[in-house]
């Protein structure tokens, strides 16, 4: 048998190799050191400590909507933890790789969630967002009404205190899940407040809404 040519040999090896990885851009480079100044090495992400001193250092409420926002659009999956990745996402997208550039990026994050699409996804985020253990698909009251005031409360506040208070005192749920979530949204959206007058039991509302309603339309008129 014929020697196999060491040339052809070495062309096929060398058609198998991947490309080389890229070497990361400058803002990249950037991006990552901005990262590396709030990860936890040991578990080479931003915990919740981390999240804490970035938010000190924008000077900003850890319970402040905006943070919600950045991870919304960092498309963060895990609760006051930020990957590398979803770090460079976020801030790639805002064009922000230092402390300052985020801070001023932070009014136009909160101008880009205000269109009607984004705002809705974010909406359905913030809920995803917060459900924190393995196959969790609802939450608690309290903790449902600390995150409509967050993300619902300036845009309807009425409608917000209004559910809030309904939901503090009734005995039927303990937690309410996405379905009952969006549709709240739906109907601050759609429903004339506080008269009622447009809201129709007989639609796809939720029973959770259609019981808000008739205890509204009980409660006695403040003078």
């Amino acid at each position: 048998m014929p020697r196999a040519s060491k040339r052809k040999s070495d062309a096929v090896k060398s058609s198998h190799a991947g490309p080389a990885p890229k070497k990361p851009t400058k803002e990249v480079e950037r991006i990552d050191k901005f990262f590396a100044s709030y990860a936890n090495t040991s578990i080479g992400m931003i915990d919740p400590e981390g999240v804490e001193k970035l938010c000190s250092d924008l000077s900003v409420e850890h319970t402040d909507v905006r943070i919600l926002m950045l991870a919304w659009k960092m498309n963060a999956q895990k609760q006051g933890y930020f990957t590398q990745e979803e770090w460079r996402t976020g801030l790639k997208s805002l064009r922000a790789d230092t402390l300052k550039k985020l801070k001023k990026e932070l009014t136009e994050l909160e101008k880009e969630v205000a269109k009607p699409n984004n705002f809705e996804d974010f909406y359905c985020y913030s809920f995803r967002y917060c459900l924190t253990e393995d196959k969790q698909k609802s939450l608690d009251i309290e903790s449902v009404c600390v995150l409509l005031d967050i993300v619902l409360g300036p845009n309807f506040q009425l409608q917000v205190d209004s559910f809030c208070e309904y939901l503090k005192i009734q005995k039927e749920y303990k937690v309410v899940n996405m379905d009952q979530w969006t549709n709240f949204f739906r109907f601050c959206q759609e429903i004339e407040f506080p008269d009622l007058k447009n809201y129709d039991a007989c639609q796809a509302w939720p029973l959770i809404l259609d019981n808000f309603v008739e205890w509204l339309r009980e409660k006695p008129k403040s003078v």
